[in-house]
Order: C-alpha cells, then sequence, then structure tokens
C-alpha cells in the first residue's frame, strides 16, 4: 500500500541515529538529503537502488529540473517494502538574455568542440564514482572566501540560443586565494579543461562529489586522499572566465546540486 506522506514523516519511523534532519521546509529542486537509516535497511530513489552503507548512511540529492515529486522505497530489515511519496519543491531560476555578442563567443570553433566533448567525457567518468566512503556525512566546509558572483541554477540567453543553466557556485575572489577540500575524500579527477581551466574533483562517497574550477594553481594530484580543510588549489582565472574565481560545484552523480544550502556563509 502505498501512503501518500511527505518525506518530513519518515524520519521518526525509519531513521537510527541520524546524523542530518531532513530540512524543515521540505525538500526542493537542487537539494541535498543524507543521513541513516537502521542498518540492513534498503532505500530506493524512483526505483534506482541507493548505497546504503553499513551504519546505514545515505545520499541522495534532486535536480534543478526534478519533477514535483519522487517516491523513496524503504525496505526495513526483516521487513516489508513501504512506498513514500516526497513532495519536491520547485523553485525559480534566474535567466540573463544577452545580445549582440560576436559568434566565436557564443559556438566554440570545431577544434575546441572536439576538446569539449573529450573532456565531458572525462568529466561524466569522474563524477560517475560509486565509493563507499561515507565522508559526505560530516559538516561541509566553505572553499574559499570571497563575494558571491555567481549563484546555481541561473541561465543565459546568448544571441537567442539558451545556455546550459549555471550548475556551480561562484566566489570571486583575487588570483592565489586558498582553496580547501570541503570534506575528506579521494581527487578523481585533476586537469585543466577549455570551460573549467584547471580543475579537481574530489569523491566523498556514495555518489556525492566536489569540483572546483578555474584554479591557477593546484596541489593535488589524482589518486590522492585529501583532508577536509586541506589546501588543494588557489583562485585563478585559467579557462573560461572574465575574472578570477572559484566555480564551485556540487553534485550526487550525474545530478548537479546547489551547494549553497549546505555550505557555511560567503565570507570576504
Amino acid at each position: 500500500m502505498i501512503r501518500r506522506r511527505t518525506v518530513l514523516a519518515f524520519p521518526a519511523l525509519l531513521l537510527a541515529r541520524p546524523a542530518f534532519a531532513l530540512p524543515t521546509e521540505g525538500l526542493t529542486q537542487g537539494g541535498l538529503v543524507r543521513g541513516r537509516v537502521a542498518p540492513g535497511t534498503r532505500l530506493a530513489l524512483d526505483g534506482k537502488p541507493l548505497r546504503v552503507g553499513p551504519g546505514g548512511e545515505y545520499a541522495f540529492g534532486f535536480g534543478r529540473d526534478h519533477a514535483a515529486e519522487a517516491t523513496l522505497t524503504v525496505t526495513p530489515p526483516g521487513g516489508r517494502a513501504e512506498a513514500l511519496r516526497l513532495a519536491i519543491a520547485r523553485r525559480d531560476w534566474s535567466v540573463q538574455r544577452i545580445t549582440g555578442l560576436p559568434p566565436a563567443q557564443v559556438t566554440p570553433d570545431p577544434e575546441a568542440l572536439r576538446r569539449i566533448t573529450a573532456e565531458r567525457e572525462r568529466l561524466a567518468a569522474a563524477r560517475a564514482t560509486d565509493s563507499a566512503h561515507t565522508n559526505f556525512l560530516v559538516e561541509f566546509l566553505l572553499p574559499t572566501h570571497g563575494r558571491i558572483s555567481g549563484v546555481f541554477g541561473s541561465q543565459r540567453v546568448l544571441n537567442g540560443e539558451p545556455r546550459q543553466p549555471h550548475y556551480g557556485f561562484d566566489i570571486a575572489a583575487p588570483t592565489g586565494t586558498p582553496i580547501q577540500a570541503i570534506a575528506p575524500g579521494q581527487v578523481v579527477l585533476a586537469a585543466d579543461f577549455f570551460f573549467f581551466g584547471r580543475l579537481t574533483i574530489i569523491d566523498h562517497g556514495h555518489g556525492v562529489n566536489s569540483l572546483y574550477a578555474h584554479q591557477s594553481a593546484q596541489h593535488v594530484a589524482e589518486g590522492e586522499q585529501v583532508a577536509g580543510g586541506q589546501r588543494i588549489g588557489a583562485v585563478g582565472a585559467t579557462g573560461r572566465v572574465t575574472g578570477p574565481h572559484l566555480h564551485f560545484g556540487l553534485s550526487w552523480y550525474a545530478t548537479w546540486l546547489d551547494a549553497q544550502p549546505v555550505l557555511p556563509p560567503v565570507t570576504g
């Protein structure tokens, strides 16, 4: 039997030793959900099994344009599966229209497009990492200090052509400003990309990963284990940018998430 209820009704029923309370305002597009269930519980989101750690640790998220509902199927140890209907609040995203740009600034040339395609494949492979680490449960740290210059979910329309939404959170700061890992994890990508410039991705477990782009310097290498708060690079203006800033991204596997709600407030 499917019971119509929001996710706010299920923590008391299912969570043992909850590490994080679910959002009191409900679930939203772009949101990250993380916590613990009773060990041995099985979870599935919209029919897709979720990784659950030995201690019941889990994480999942909802994309920028997720539908108004999702179904979380919960099977307690030795119990029967129950389907919980989750209400996902819609968010309004900023759209900026810019016209009169030279075509070269809107559409890269064929050689650049080939490079971009190859880099997208590397990026997708890194973000698909499915490790058993549970570092995503710690309290995240702010990756750097500065001024907020870009927010998640915004979109530009260049010369009438809609571009991909902005899937990161930008912090403007002088070149050389230290960047730190938001949580412990393993570096799964350290490279220099056309759009992102010097780029680092850290896996925090269960598909949760953080991305640090446009760096002027990188201080870690692929395969390296890093600690939360460890200096991993420096703010820069590499790649396709107009000034020095950190483009920070948070995702659950291939789903980009809004990092701002789970990070400390940005300070200059």
